[in-house]
């Protein structure tokens, strides 16, 4: 009969190699647990899921609409046509002009550089904010 014989190192060699996969499995398991939570985030740059469960709200990402959108908000604001919550309407003709002058400031800087709607959204803007503008200015003056 043939004495059957173990080799040692082939042994240890399986050893080592079940100790590596069993790292490698743990490694990925963990990796898959943070996985969602990095995903999330990544999914939704800016969001800060602490603030939805405080019931606040996110920024909308920035965007050429919303600055446009915002500088018509503070034309609006300084002509006392929206007022701060709670609080009443005010009038600043100067800051509702420095706000117009922006917005022709983003239209002259941007000539051929914008969308079809982007340039759309500008140019109705500029004139809706000029003309109560006007409308307004011509109360006071």
């Amino acid at each position: 009969m043939a004495e059957l014989q173990i080799d040692s190192d082939w042994k240890k060699a399986a050893q080592e190699e079940k100790r590596k996969l069993a790292e490698r499995e743990a490694a990925a398991k963990a990796k898959a647990q943070s996985a969602p939570a990095v995903a999330a985030s990544d999914a939704t740059p800016g969001t800060d899921p602490s603030r939805r469960a405080r019931g606040e709200r996110d920024a909308p990402p920035a965007s050429f609409a919303s600055l446009v959108q915002q500088l018509m908000t503070q034309v609006l604001l300084y002509l006392g046509e929206i007022a701060v919550r709670g609080g009443e309407g005010m009038v600043d003709l100067d800051m509702a002009r420095r706000n117009i002058d922006l917005l022709g400031v983003l239209d002259e800087k941007t000539q051929g550089n914008l969308t079809p709607e982007e340039r759309q959204l500008l140019d109705v803007t500029l004139y809706e904010t000029r003309q109560r503008f006007v409308g307004v200015a011509s109360q006071y003056l």
